[in-house]
């Protein structure tokens, strides 16, 4: 059972568990993206236990009509195993959802699975979308020095891309280490895509300055975009800006709960702070 400091920012251990969360996110008008808790798996059995969840996930998520997606990750899938295997299981995956009509994401990890989780992406969303019904979305990170390459890349394909600062521990030849800098990306990593993308931008940030520059951008450009934030982090904000723009709530789930929210609680001291609050129940 997962404790009361960790269910402010854990959606239970069970699929029953994360559907009904979503069920009450509907009610509010806020959208959910949920993710079976899993990464750097070495056991191909594990990566096709996860990938039956998400298979059975996709059924009750179109059966129940909800206003959800999906979004896994490169290890969860086997990446760790080879990119052939992350291929195999992540097109399975999508196969399904676009039968079902279920969006997915894939989730960046550390910059050593950046190349294998963007041409997997690039591949199955040119295969399985168009630019009218994308299908599959990605996850780009703005302290990472190559990434403004990689968006100019992205901007044509029939896709979705996640915008986020990144939350991984990068060596310094490859990333940004000053968060200065990294808000400097941001910002310029939303401006380039607000002005050549035609839709598709996801602004993956609680950052109350961010999500005023993203709508500035929208303004101007007219450019469609949502809003993605985590569960447990500004859900207050979540509800009100979901009254305006379209707002997705990152959902995770399962029994590998304990090092997501260890890393939840110590990226941010917010987070520490939200944590504390779930304890003394203020």
């Amino acid at each position: 059972m997962i404790p009361p400091i960790a269910n402010r920012f854990v959606a239970g251990e069970s699929p029953a568990t994360v559907l009904e969360h979503v069920r009450r996110l509907d009610d509010r008008n806020v959208r959910a993206i949920v993710n079976l808790l899993g990464e750097h798996y070495d056991d191909r059995a594990d990566v096709r236990a996860d990938a039956a969840t998400y298979r059975t996930l996709i059924e009750d998520i179109a059966r129940a009509n909800l206003e959800a997606c999906l979004s896994v990750k490169p290890t969860q899938l086997g990446l760790d195993l080879g990119e052939d295997v992350f291929r195999e299981e992540l097109e399975g995956l999508v196969e399904a959802a676009v039968e079902h009509g279920v969006f997915v994401w894939v989730d960046m990890e550390d910059h050593t699975t950046t190349d294998a989780t963007l041409d997997a992406f690039e591949s199955l969303a040119d295969e399985y979308g168009d630019d009218e019904n994308p299908r599959l979305g990605v996850c780009v990170q703005a302290n990472l020095k190559r990434t403004r390459e990689d968006v100019e890349r992205l901007a044509d394909v029939p896709g979705k891309v996640r915008f986020v600062k990144g939350a991984y521990d990068e060596p310094t030849d490859v990333a940004y280490q000053d968060s200065t800098r990294v808000n400097e990306e941001y910002r310029r990593l939303l401006e380039y895509a607000f002005e050549h993308f035609d839709g598709g931008i996801a602004v993956g940030s609680h950052d109350p300055a961010m999500i005023d520059y993203a709508i500035s951008l929208h303004e101007e450009y007219g450019t469609e975009f949502e809003l993605q934030m985590l569960m447990g982090v500004r859900e207050d904000a979540q509800e009100a800006l979901a009254r305006e723009y379209p707002v997705y709530q990152y959902v995770p789930f399962g029994d590998r709960w304990s090092s997501y929210f260890y890393r939840r609680v110590t990226e941010r001291k917010e987070n520490l702070w939200f944590a504390l609050r779930a304890i003394v129940g203020r």
